[in-house]
């Protein structure tokens, strides 16, 4: 039934065919039921174990491994193929299981509904499965209830529902029966209990319009599995880097094979070679020590709380430039404090009353004590045990009153209560007879109805008559203006003898208003300065009143308090983002906070930003932030408050809930692109002296400096090690004081680029020079002079993890010289050489041959001569 809040209960119970005494009878819902189908959200089709395997294979470089690993196979070089296989086994399976571990089987969304509801069929209260519930139905609701449906209000006693899974506002709605006009926003339609609120007050009866899919949050359901995820900007890099790669070594392979066959060398050999080229030219350690690196990210966050469900979501966070977040929970406590009070003809902040000699004096105040005696007994909490489950506003006067060191147990205790009235949407006021020594009628309320009751106020010098109820009602406004929800209080004293609701509400006394804020968290505001420090704009993204949100984005420094400076948007001006003028667009990425916002409009701004080169972070908890959470680069839920549903669309959960969290996250992801780009470099500059040393030699007449097992051990050596000791860096500790990185640049930069070009080069020089050098000069064998070039370039290699900081940096204190891991994994990849040096087996696979103690000294001074040119080039500024 679409908008059945627009209609009236009759039309609502005649256009359904039902009854509001009898319901529906069991046949009829039966029949409907086939129909309608089960009030159940539909579940998004689950990655079956197949096709998480199958997509770790979607990797260009992976591609090109299976083909050296057939190609090895086709002509008989069985150690050569294993060795392969084996790299691509390692990268896979790291992939698998991370992906594995992350994915959520739970379906989120069914977990926010009752298991049963009560409903009214044939007459008789019964007790079914919410999932059999069909429109027509009419349910009983009462406080503690999760509603089951999409339902009309026909019947209520003081209704309040917590809707903040939907709208993002802390506060309660007080429900009614009022007709509303067609397009009324969801967030105003107070005649409707939508599926999945809470039920915080009252009781009601009310007719099913909507079950399954039908239901506003199965329509938030259907936008969140039809949003559609970007790939991370750190996979779109590393895919761009690998395409480049295969067709680089595609090209190689082809000129060698086909010069070699032009020049009559034989075609097999030339094949070989070009396979050996094709194997030195593609980083195999660049997926296995990319996976590395990021799991280890991940598992590093996990210990301060930060759950990342997917590995490139490290680097993300790491690149983020925007982050949207919610207000309620997230920037603040997610619970209603008091915030200021007016009270005979003064106006206090409630901070200000913890100052003890201030509320010594205020203690002494009858009009103060007044004040707070009033917002006790007015109150429907009556143990401790209930104020964390009670009405927020009634928490929070009580928790205001204890603070002022009222004790407020016996002052309830000593008044007796001897009548209420609840909260009524009519009068908008409650209402409490208390007895002590005397009966007095104690009330709160909206401003506006208390102030139509009075005919006097409280003053610090007795009860006067009401003489300016505009002052009281422009104090309420600017309270309101503030952000701030209000409420009056009054009394009176009561004849006993007459204790008709007639005589209740006349002639009351005005004591005082209360304005309420949900408060922002005590770190938010240094938290918000570090990400500004940072270049990150933050954004509020909320389902809350302007003003609440420009109140709250001033006290946590989004924004300045000069309203003139900061733009607060609302969400109906959100409407054809794809037409802006230049003029709104700047407005749009300028503005800080974004109130009244519904689902499908998070949605689409986060596809604005993204469309404008911003890499997006989203923090939310609700179900409505669920739909943004998934198509955000980066979506971020919170972990103890957070539904199922947001953890179930998010990439990284918050489980301590602080928003400070994040800076940690984006923090390691910063450190850890940078580490990528370290060990990037490391890996390309290593390949690519490889790439140009075996193809020198195969244009000439010097011996191959690799044979095709010696380039597999060579690269297992240097493209595991010391690559995964670079990821494992601590990181510079300035780089939040850094802008991010702009979305477009290139994982490798053309500086980087200059610099892993000089890199190879040098190595290359150094040993073809040693190939040279033994070959014309001491005329050694081919077999000698492929050993030394091979320890040469081994040597090389690992020294030349050592050029990679900064020139400005100096040589001897820098992160990699400080960086325990680059020492071990050298010792470890020199040990592994001796090991193969002594080995038979080993030795005999890579064709090694017996050295002695002068051939050592030369391969170590070629290896070291590429460590001394490439630093002269770095201290001249050839590169950086």
């Amino acid at each position: 039934m679409k908008n059945a809040h627009s209609k009236t209960s009759e039309e609502l119970i005649s256009h359904l065919k039902s009854n509001s005494r009898d319901g529906l009878s069991t046949n009829e819902a039966t029949l409907r039921l086939t129909v309608s189908g089960k009030n159940l959200l539909t579940k998004k089709k689950e990655t079956s174990v197949l096709k998480i395997i199958l997509n770790q294979f979607a990797d260009p470089v992976i591609y090109i491994l299976g083909t050296a690993f057939f190609l090895s196979l086709l002509f008989g070089e069985l150690l050569e193929a294993m060795a392969i296989l084996l790299v691509i086994l390692i990268t896979i399976t790291i992939g698998f299981f991370m992906e594995w571990q992350a994915k959520k089987s739970v379906e989120a969304l069914q977990k926010m509904v009752n298991s049963f509801a009560q409903v009214v069929r044939d007459g008789k209260i019964q007790k079914i499965k919410t999932e059999d519930l069909v429109p027509g139905d009419i349910i009983l609701l009462q406080s503690g209830d999760i509603t089951p449906a999409d339902a009309r209000i026909l019947e209520h006693t003081s209704l309040a529902v917590k809707e903040g899974i939907l709208t993002g506002e802390s506060n309660q709605t007080e429900k009614n029966l009022e007709v509303f006009p067609e397009k009324t926003a969801i967030i105003d339609q107070s005649n409707m209990v939508f599926k999945g609120t809470v039920i915080s007050r009252g009781n009601a009866k009310a007719l099913v319009t909507s079950t399954g899919d039908d239901t506003v949050v199965g329509k938030i359901n259907a936008l969140t599995h039809s949003a559609e995820k970007e790939i991370t900007p750190l996979e779109k890099k590393l895919q761009n880097l690998s395409r480049w790669l295969v067709w680089f070594t595609v090209i190689i392979m082809v000129v060698i094979i086909i010069s070699g066959y032009i020049q009559g060398k034989d075609l097999l050999l030339m094949i070989k070679t070009a396979i050996a080229l094709a194997v030195a030219a593609i980083p195999e350690g660049l997926p296995v020590v990319a996976t590395i690196t990021l799991a280890r990210g991940m598992l590093k966050l996990s210990k301060q709380q930060v759950i990342i469900k997917k590995l490139e979501a490290v680097e993300t966070l790491g690149s983020t430039n925007i982050i949207c977040t919610d207000k309620t929970g997230t920037l603040t406590e997610n619970k209603m404090e008091v915030h200021k009070i007016a009270y005979a003809n003064r106006i206090l902040n409630a901070d200000k009353i913890g100052v003890e000699e201030l509320l010594c004096q205020l203690k002494e105040e009858d009009a103060f004590k007044k004040l707070i005696k009033t917002a006790v007994l007015c109150n429907s909490i009556y143990s401790e045990a209930n104020l964390e489950q009670g009405d927020p506003v009634e928490t929070a006067l009580l928790e205001f009153a204890s603070r002022c060191q009222f004790d407020i147990w016996s002052i309830k205790k000593n008044s007796q209560e001897i009548a209420q009235i609840p909260f009524d949407t009519e009068n908008k006021l409650m209402l409490t007879i208390n007895k002590k020594n005397k009966t007095y009628v104690n009330v709160k309320g909206a401003p506006e109805s208390i102030l139509n009751l009075c005919s006097s106020e409280l003053t610090h010098d007795g009860i006067i008559p009401m003489k300016n109820v505009a002052i009281w009602e422009k104090a309420a406004q600017d309270f309101a203006n503030e952000g701030l929800r209000v409420l009056g209080l009054a009394y009176k004293l009561q004849d006993p003898t007459k204790l008709e609701k007639d005589h209740f509400l006349k002639n009351l006394i005005f004591i005082g208003l209360v304005g309420f804020l949900d408060p922002p968290r005590a770190d938010i505001y240094d938290a918000i300065q570090t990400y500004k420090d940072a270049g990150i704009k933050v954004v509020m993204v909320t389902g809350d009143h302007p003003d609440t949100a420009r109140k709250i984005g001033q006290e946590i420094g989004l924004i300045s308090n000069h309203k003139n400076t900061a733009e607060v948007i609302l969400g109906t001006e959100i409407v054809d983002l794809e037409n802006l003028t230049s003029t709104q667009e700047n407005k749009m990425l300028t503005a800080s906070i974004f109130s009244r916002m519904v689902p499908k409009q998070k949605l689409d701004l986060i596809a604005f930003y993204q469309a404008h080169n911003c890499v997006v972070g989203m923090i939310g908890d609700g179900v409505n932030d669920a739909p943004a959470l998934k198509k955000a680069d980066i979506g971020i839920a919170m972990g103890i408050r957070g539904t199922e549903a947001a953890k179930e669309a998010a990439d990284v959960i918050l489980m301590d809930d602080k928003f400070t969290s994040t800076e940690l996250a984006i923090k390691q992801g910063r450190i850890i692109f940078e580490n990528i780009r370290h060990f990037v470099v490391f890996l390309l500059s290593c390949n690519l002296a490889e790439i140009i040393s075996v193809a020198i030699a195969a244009f000439t007449f010097l011996p191959l400096p690799l044979l095709p097992l010696q380039i597999l051990y060579l690269n297992l050596i240097t493209d595991i090690f010391p690559a995964l000791a670079l990821g494992m860096g601590k990181g510079d500790k300035s780089i939040m004081l850094r802008g991010p990185r702009d979305p477009k640049e290139h994982l490798i930069t053309k500086k980087l680029w200059i610099a892993t070009i000089v890199y190879g080069l040098v190595i290359t020089f150094c040993v073809i020079s040693i190939s040279l050098y033994t070959t014309i000069i001491r005329n050694f064998s081919h077999m000698l002079v492929n050993n030394m070039a091979f320890y040469t370039l081994v040597l090389a290699q690992l020294l030349n993890v050592f050029n990679l900081p900064h020139r400005k940096l100096s040589f001897l204190r820098n992160e990699v010289i400080s960086n325990p891991w680059v020492w071990g994994a050298t010792f470890l990849s020199l040990g592994m050489v001796v090991l193969a040096y002594f080995i038979p087996f080993l030795n005999q696979a890579l064709n090694l041959v017996p050295l002695n103690i002068e051939q050592i000294l030369i391969i170590c001074f070629f290896a070291g001569s590429s460590l001394v040119i490439t630093q002269l080039f770095k201290r001249v500024g050839v590169i950086m």
